[in-house]
């Protein structure tokens, strides 16, 4: 979580949540993404949706849980491959 302040490119954005990934070839596993909502940061595993640390309000967490569930496979080529590429929004 000690990444607030670098720089991630922003996969998308919804109800006041912003997706991020943060790219760099060492960073650690498992696969995984940063939801940001106000001052708010939650750090989410990309295979299981689980959050991994964080202090997101519940909603906020079902939100992105969801929007996860919905791109999975995008997900995980992107972190994959590290080609960036925005996502559709939770609608």
């Amino acid at each position: 979580m000690h990444r607030r302040n670098q720089t991630m490119p922003e996969i998308s954005r919804f109800y006041g949540i912003v997706i991020k990934m943060f790219f760099l070839q060492r960073e650690h596993n498992p696969p995984h993404i940063y939801a940001l909502y106000g001052d708010c940061l939650g750090e989410f595993d990309i295979k299981t949706g689980n959050v991994l640390v964080g202090d997101l309000p519940a909603k906020a967490v079902k939100l992105v849980q969801e929007w996860i569930a919905l791109h999975q496979e995008e997900l995980s080529r992107i972190w994959n491959t590290q080609q960036f590429q925005k996502l559709p929004p939770l609608e």
